[in-house]
C-alpha cells in the first residue's frame, strides 16, 4: 500500500508529457526533448523517471523504477529515524499537595526535560476542591520558576474542565544557565565547605585564638550553612 502511495507521486516513462525534460545523472545534467530521453532510457534498459516535476524544464533520471522506489523508501526511512522522539510526560498534583509529594514530582519532571521530553503538568480538582483554583495556579507557577534551568514555559496554568494545565518544553542542552540566586547559594556553600575544612580537630584553644583565625572560621562556615539552608 504504501509503495503504491510511494509510486503515485512520480511520473514514469510515457507518462511524461511534456516537450522537453532536463536529464541528470551522474556527469551532469543536458536539456533534450523528451523523446530523445525516451529513447536513451530504452537503449539503456532503464526508466525515465520524472524526479522534479515543476522545474522548468522538468528534471529527469534514467534509472530502474523500482529501484528508484527502493532507494527513496530507504532514504524516508532514515530520515524517520534521525527525527528526535519528542515524549510527553505527565505529572499531577492536587490542589493541596504536600511539600513532600511536591519533591518527588519535581525532582522527576526535572528528569523528563533533561532527557528531552515535554512535561505537561496539572492540577486535578476534585469535588468542592475547584474553589482552590487559585492556590492550584500558583502551585503550578512555582513549579515552573523551580524548573526555569531545565525547562521553558510553552503555555501559562489554563483551566479545562476539572483540570488546570501547564506545558514546558526542554531547553537546549548547552551550557545550564544559573540564576544569581542560585550562584549566592553555591558561593555561600563553597565558602560554607572551606571554613569547615579550618575548623581544628584537636581541641586547641591556642589556635582558637591566633589572630582570631580557625574559631572565627568555623563561626562564619556556621553562619554560612543557616543562610542557605534559610534561602532553600
Amino acid at each position: 500500500m504504501k509503495n503504491d502511495k510511494l509510486s503515485k507521486q512520480y511520473r514514469v516513462n510515457e507518462q511524461i508529457r511534456v516537450r522537453e525534460v532536463r536529464v541528470v545523472g551522474d556527469d551532469g545534467s543536458q536539456v533534450m526533448p523528451t523523446r530523445q530521453a525516451l529513447d536513451l532510457a530504452r537503449q539503456q534498459d532503464v526508466d525515465l523517471v520524472e524526479i522534479s516535476p515543476n522545474a522548468q524544464p522538468p528534471v529527469c533520471r534514467l534509472i530502474d523504477y523500482s529501484k528508484f522506489l527502493y532507494q527513496q523508501k530507504k532514504r524516508a526511512k532514515e530520515m524517520k529515524q534521525k527525527q528526535v522522539k519528542v515524549d510527553i510526560k505527565e505529572i499531577r498534583f492536587g490542589p493541596q499537595t504536600d511539600e513532600h509529594d511536591y519533591q518527588f514530582k519535581l525532582k522527576h519532571a526535572r528528569e523528563f526535560l533533561n532527557e528531552g521530553n515535554r512535561v505537561r503538568a496539572y492540577v486535578f480538582f476534585r469535588g468542592r476542591s475547584i474553589l482552590f483554583k487559585e492556590q492550584g495556579e500558583v502551585l503550578l507557577l512555582r513549579f515552573a520558576n523551580d524548573l526555569e534551568d531545565f525547562g521553558k514555559v510553552e503555555q501559562m496554568p489554563k483551566l479545562e474542565g476539572k483540570r488546570m494545565f501547564i506545558y514546558l518544553s526542554p531547553k537546549q542542552v548547552g551550557v545550564e544557565k544559573k540564576s544569581q540566586q542560585k550562584r549566592d547559594r553555591e558561593q555561600a556553600l563553597k565558602e560554607a565547605k572551606e571554613a569547615k575544612k579550618k575548623v581544628p580537630t584537636d581541641g586547641s584553644s591556642k589556635e582558637d585564638k591566633s589572630n582570631g583565625g580557625l574559631f572565627d572560621n568555623a563561626k562564619n562556615g556556621s553562619e554560612a550553612l543557616k543562610k542557605l539552608k534559610e534561602e532553600e
